[in-house]
């Protein structure tokens, strides 16, 4: 049986997770009493996610956004309590990966969103505390803004936004998942003609308006769920294993 410290050691070097200065305290969060029966692999640690984990009879849960942030578990009340104690009782272990998630070239949230949207020529975009985050590219022919929207509906599901303020044909594209609308001001001084991310916000209706740029804000779930499914995979090649990503349908 596969060991929970082979499986972390792993995703720590895969993931490189300490290149990044994050408020997620990435790798493993919660250890259980070492073995690896089953994973299940998903965006959130809810207390939803780690109920249908355990009616899967998992004991290792990998998620994009973990439990502890910061000083986050300085209180273990409430939620905290319920969910530490929900692991703990059933001896399932939390490994979480947030930004290295998002930034790995090939398993990252990103880099799988771009090739779903058959991008090409990938370039590093989306910079956080000197680090890129996202990608931007190109299409391989310039084509109609409604037929790329189109694209990325087939790619995302129902879109949270819409700001259609650029091309009516584009070829160049820029990505960062999950809550970036800031970045659509690098997007408006690098050029692109659409911007894609996953929560939209106010000011960036005003930055899409002023710079002239089309952007699309597919949810910040949508934008995360293609991170821990590549993890998933990766784990069946490296470890035989049979991970499973479970899917909570969240809207937002």
């Amino acid at each position: 049986m596969t060991t929970l410290r082979t499986i972390t050691d792993f995703l720590d070097c895969e993931l490189n997770i300490a290149a990044f200065q994050d408020d997620s305290h990435n790798g493993l969060q919660v250890e259980n009493s070492g073995a690896v029966r089953r994973v299940c692999v998903g965006v959130d640690a809810s207390l939803a996610f780690f109920e249908a984990a355990a009616e899967r009879k998992a004991n290792l849960l990998i998620c994009h956004h973990g439990l502890s942030w910061g000083d986050s578990l300085k209180r273990i009340t409430g939620p905290n309590y319920r969910r530490l104690k929900f692991l703990l009782d059933r001896d399932m272990a939390l490994y979480a990966c947030h930004l290295p998630l998002d930034a790995h070239p090939r398993l990252g949230n990103n880099a799988r969103i771009c090739k779903a949207l058959g991008l090409r020529a990938l370039k590093p975009f989306g910079f956080y505390h000197g680090v890129a985050l996202g990608f931007r590219g190109s299409l391989p022919k310039a084509m109609g803004y409604a037929a790329f929207k189109k694209r990325a509906r087939s790619v995302f599901g129902n879109m949270a936004g819409t700001m259609d303020f650029g091309k009516s044909r584009v070829r160049t594209v820029a990505v960062v998942s999950g809550g970036a609308a800031d970045q659509i001001a690098e997007a408006g001084e690098t050029g692109v003609d659409v911007y894609i991310s996953g929560e939209p916000k106010l000011m960036a209706w005003h930055l899409a308006q002023e710079y002239g740029i089309n952007a699309l804000f597919a949810g910040h779930y949508a934008t995360e769920v293609f991170g821990v499914k590549a993890v998933a995979e990766r784990l069946v090649a490296r470890f035989k294993l049979n991970p499973e990503f479970i899917d909570m349908n969240i809207p937002f």
